[in-house]
C-alpha cells in the first residue's frame, strides 16, 4: 500500500487555503442526515463536538470518564502557543512555522506544522469569545510567558490551569450543543472496537462501564479523538485513565500506526518517591521561566541547596546553552538532567532529581510575583512533597509524558481506513521526534474546531454511505469479538493482578526503551515482552463479572492492549539507528552527547501495518520533503 498524504499543491502558505475551496462542501439542509461519532471528550474531541454540532451535523459524543471535564487535557497547565506577536518581539507564523518543525527534529509534515502555525491565531480568538480567562497585560492584551525551543514570548496561559480554562472553554461549547439537541453525549463508555463495513468505518463498539453492557453505535464516519499512549510505561504524567485500547483496535482494523517511538519525557516532573505510586505529576514547564536549573558541581554532594555557595553550583542548562539556557526543548533538557544524575551529581535521597530554583526570580520580582504567576503549581508541589518552594528549590526529574506518535492520518485527519479520522494527540502528524511545549492544546483544538469541519465535510460530500444498522453481520461479529475477550480475561483466574504486570512491563519499557536507547537493550525488551504477554494470559486476575461495573476487567483490557503495542514500540525504536528528538539510540550521537540524525535513511514517517498479535508488523514510509526548512543539525547553543 502506498500512503498518499494528500498534501495539496501550491505555496506552502496557500496550500490550506487552496485546500479549503477546493474541497468538497454538505449543505446544511444535509449535515442533519449524517451522524457522526467522536471518541474522546478532550480537547480534541470536545472542540469537534462543539464545532460539528454548531454545524447541524448528528454528534454522539462517548466519555471514558463521567464528565468531559475530567478529560486529561486539563493537566496541560502552562499555556497554548500562537503566533500573535503581541509581545512585539519578532515572532509570526513563519517563526513559529520554523520553531516547530526545528523542535520536532525535522520529521513532521511541512504542510501540517505551516497550517497549525496559521490556525493558532484562530485558536486564540476563539477561546477568547468564549470567555477563557487568560492573563492580561496592564494595557489590556493578553500577556504571554516564554517556552522551550523558541526565542520569543508566544505562550497564552490563564495562571496554571490553562488547560483546564481552554477544556471548559470547549466543554460549555458541547453543552451548548447538546442542549440544542445536535450533540449526544454518552458517559462512562470506552471503545472497545471500530466497525468497518464495505472497508469503511462506520461504527463503533462500546462497554458501558457502570452496566457493563457491550452497547453499538452506527454513524457515517468515526472520528478517534482518545489521547496519547504514555501510561504504556506504567508510571508517567497521563491520568490512570489513559489508554491505548481506542487506537490500538483502530490499528488492528486496519489503520496503520506511525512512528511509535517518539515518545517525550517531560523535564519537569516531581520525582518517583517509591514503588507503589500509580502516576507521575507534571510541574509546568513554565516554571522554567523564572526557575533556575541546577546541582551541585561534585558528585556525591548530599548538603541541603541553601548550604551549597553560588561558586559551587552548576546551572548546567545555562552554561551548556547560553542562547536557550532553561528555555531548551523538552527532549534536551531531559537528556542533560538524565547526565548530570549519571555522574553522580543527582539530588534527593534517590540521586535522581535536579533542582529547580526559585530564589533569584523571587529576589528580582518579589514574591507575590511568583505567586501570581505559578500559585497554584507552587501550592500542588507542597501538598506532594510537604516543601514548600517559596524557600526551597523544587527537586524535578523526567518522565514519560506526551506522545509523539500516533495512528498515521493524511492532511485530512484521515487514517488508512476511510472514514476514521484521527484527532489531537491521537494521531501522529504535526510534532516529528519532539513536541514544543504548549503545542499540544493548539494541535488539538485546531484539529477539532478548524480542521475537521473542513476534512470531513470533504469525505462525507464524495463518499457513497448506504444506511446501515447495529444489526449488521459487522457489528454483530465485532460485539462477538469483544464479549470473547472479556470472557477470556474473567476465566483466567490466575495469581497476579493487571497492575502487578503493568508494572513490571513499565519497568522494561523504561530501562530499555525510555530516555537513552540502545540495539541491546532493545532486542531484550523484545524478548522480554512478549514473555510478559504470555505470563498475562496464563496468569492474570480479574475478579468480578462482566456484567457490572468492574474497575479490574477495565484495567486488565488495557493492561492487554499495552502489551500488545509495546511490541511495536520496541520495534520502531530497534529499526530507527538514527536519534532524533525524543528518540536517543546511543550509538547516534553528537561527540558532545547531542542527538544525531540520519537524513540519508530515515528521513521518513515509519507506518506499521497489523499482521497478527506477535507476528513482525509490515512497515509502510512516507517520505519526508523539506522545501522550506533545510535540515540542519539541531542546536540551542
Amino acid at each position: 500500500m502506498t500512503l498518499d498524504a494528500k498534501i495539496p499543491g501550491g505555496p506552502l502558505a496557500e496550500k490550506w487555503d487552496r485546500h479549503r475551496f477546493e474541497s468538497k462542501l454538505v449543505n446544511p439542509a444535509n449535515r442533519r442526515k449524517y451522524t457522526i461519532i467522536i471518541v474522546g471528550t478532550g480537547l480534541a474531541g470536545a472542540s469537534a463536538a462543539s464545532s460539528l454540532g454548531e454545524l447541524g451535523y448528528n454528534v454522539l459524543s462517548f466519555c471514558i470518564q463521567d464528565s468531559p471535564r475530567r478529560a486529561h487535557s486539563i493537566a496541560a497547565q502552562g499555556g497554548i502557543n500562537a503566533a500573535k506577536n503581541y509581545q512585539n518581539d519578532g515572532d509570526s507564523i513563519q517563526r513559529l512555522f520554523y520553531d516547530t518543525v526545528k523542535g520536532g527534529d525535522y520529521r513532521a509534515r511541512e504542510a501540517n506544522v505551516y497550517r497549525l502555525a496559521q490556525l493558532s491565531v484562530n485558536i486564540i480568538d476563539q477561546c477568547v469569545a468564549q470567555g477563557v480567562p487568560f492573563a492580561r497585560e496592564y494595557g489590556g492584551l493578553l500577556d504571554n510567558r516564554s517556552f522551550g525551543g523558541a526565542q520569543v514570548s508566544r505562550t497564552f496561559y490563564a495562571r496554571g490551569q490553562t488547560g483546564q480554562q481552554l477544556l471548559l472553554g470547549a466543554y460549555q461549547s458541547m453543552m451548548r450543543q447538546v442542549e440544542r439537541g445536535t450533540v449526544k453525549s454518552f458517559a462512562n463508555r470506552e471503545m472497545l472496537d471500530v466497525v468497518l463495513i464495505d472497508g469503511k468505518a462506520r461504527g463503533i463498539v462500546v462497554r458501558n462501564l457502570t452496566t457493563g453492557a457491550i452497547e453499538r453505535y452506527a454513524g457515517h464516519a468515526v472520528l478517534l479523538c482518545t489521547g496519547g499512549y504514555g501510561t504504556a510505561y506504567y508510571l508517567s504524567t497521563n491520568a490512570v485513565n489513559s489508554n491505548v485500547t481506542a487506537a490500538w483496535r483502530a490499528y488492528k482494523r486496519g489503520a496503520f500506526f506511525a512512528n511509535p517511538c517518539y515518545t517525550q519525557i517531560h523535564p519537569t516532573c516531581i520525582p518517583v518517591t517509591g514503588t507503589e505510586q500509580s502516576k507521575l505529576t507534571l510541574m509546568s514547564e513554565s516554571l522554567r521561566n523564572d526557575g533556575r536549573v541546577w546541582v551541585p558541581k561534585q558528585p556525591g554532594d548530599r548538603r541541603p541547596p541553601e548550604q551549597i555557595p553560588e561558586a559551587e553550583r552548576d546551572y548546567y542548562l545555562e552554561r551548556r546553552y547560553p542562547s536557550f539556557g532553561n528555555l531548551v526543548p523538552r527532549d534536551v533538557a531531559s537528556r542533560n538532567a538524565k547526565a548530570v544524575c549519571d555522574e553522580g551529581r543527582g539530588v534527593g535521597e534517590s540521586g535522581l532529581a535536579v533542582y529547580l530554583d526559585f530564589k533569584d526570580a523571587i529576589t528580582r520580582l518579589g514574591v507575590e510575583v511568583i505567586r501570581a504567576r505559578y500559585a497554584n503549581l507552587f501550592d500542588m508541589y507542597r501538598k506532594i512533597t510537604d516543601e514548600d518552594p517559596y524557600k526551597v528549590p523544587m527537586r524535578i526529574y523526567p518522565a514519560i509524558h506526551y506522545t509523539m506518535g500516533g495512528l498515521w492520518v493524511d492532511y485530512n485527519l484521515m487514517s488508512t481506513i476511510p472514514g476514521l479520522h484521527v484527532l489531537g494527540e491521537a494521531n501522529f502528524s504535526d510534532h516529528g521526534a519532539n513536541r514544543l511545549g504548549a503545542s499540544a492544546l493548539m494541535q488539538g483544538l485546531a484539529d477539532g474546531y478548524f480542521v475537521i469541519p473542513y476534512t470531513l465535510a470533504h469525505y462525507l460530500g464524495g463518499t457513497p454511505l448506504p444506511a446501515v444498522t447495529v444489526e449488521h453481520d459487522a457489528f454483530n461479529e465485532a460485539a462477538d469479538a469483544v464479549q470473547t475477550r472479556i470472557n477470556t480475561l474473567l476465566s483466567v483466574k490466575g495469581s497476579k493482578t493487571p497492575r502487578q504486570l503493568h508494572r513490571e512491563l513499565g519497568r522494561v519499557l523504561w530501562d530499555q526503551v525510555g530516555m537513552a536507547r540502545n540495539d541491546g537493550g532493545l532486542r531484550k525488551a523484545l524478548e522480554w515482552i512478549p514473555a510478559l504477554r504470555e505470563e498475562f494470559w496464563q496468569n492474570v486476575s480479574v475478579p468480578g463479572p462482566a456484567n457490572n461495573m468492574n474497575k479490574n476487567l477495565e484495567y486488565a483490557g488495557r493492561v492487554a492492549d499495552y502489551l500488545e503495542f509495546a511490541e511495536v514500540l520496541a520495534l520502531d525504536a530497534l529499526h530507527r539507528t538514527e536519534s532524533s528528538g525524543g528518540h536517543f539510540r546511543e550509538e547516534s550521537q553528537t561527540p558532545d552527547g547531542e542527538a544525531l540524525r540520519d537524513d540519508q535513511n530515515f528521513t521518513y514517517v515509519a507506518a506499521w501495518e497489523f499482521t497478527g498479535v506477535g507476528q513482525p508488523p509490515i512497515l509502510h514510509k512516507e517520505p519526508l520533503t523539506f522545501e522550506y526548512v533545510k535540515p540542519s543539525q539541531r542546536s540551542y547553543k
